[in-house]
């Protein structure tokens, strides 16, 4: 059995690193493999990027669009995905769900600024969901089969607006 203390990698698995600046007869000797002057033979190098005065090459790609800091990111949940939870028991039937309990449930990973519904797949159980937004085909599927969706912010935006 092997002990912690003796654990190595394969032999020739790994190369040791270059030792310069060890003398004319290491290859690597004297200026170490860097040439002779200049700023590239120095330490402290910070040209990434530049291209010898000419306009480098991520300035002269076109820019476009905008990035929104203010933007809502959203949990999305499509129906087969409620309808699976139901079916391996990590939801019941009935059961009143908000962003919290489908964290809990696993359905989704985090809430985000709000969970959203979409329409996607069927639900055969009848389910009160309150979400921050959810598509008209989402609602009528989910009342369909028994159950509830309550809009909580969306609503308030359409009736400022």
């Amino acid at each position: 059995m092997t002990k912690l203390n003796e654990l190595a990698p394969r032999e020739g698995s790994t190369k040791g690193r270059m030792r310069v600046g060890r003398g004319p007869g290491s290859g690597k000797g004297k200026t170490s493999g860097r040439g002779v002057k200049g700023q590239k033979s120095r330490t402290g190098v910070s040209i990434n990027g530049f291209e010898g005065g000419q306009m480098p090459l991520h300035m002269r790609m076109p820019k476009r669009g905008f990035n929104n800091p203010f933007r809502l990111e959203f949990a999305e949940v499509n129906l087969w995905r409620l309808e699976q939870a139901v079916a391996t028991g990590k939801i019941k039937k009935g059961a009143e769900l908000g962003a919290a309990e489908l964290v809990a449930a696993g359905v989704i990973r985090r809430e985000l600024d709000g969970v959203k519904l979409l329409g996607k797949g069927e639900i055969k159980t009848a389910l009160k969901l309150t979400v921050y937004s959810a598509t008209e085909a989402a609602i009528k599927a989910v009342e369909a089969a028994g159950g509830s969706v309550t809009v909580t912010k969306k609503a308030k935006a359409q009736a400022e607006a």
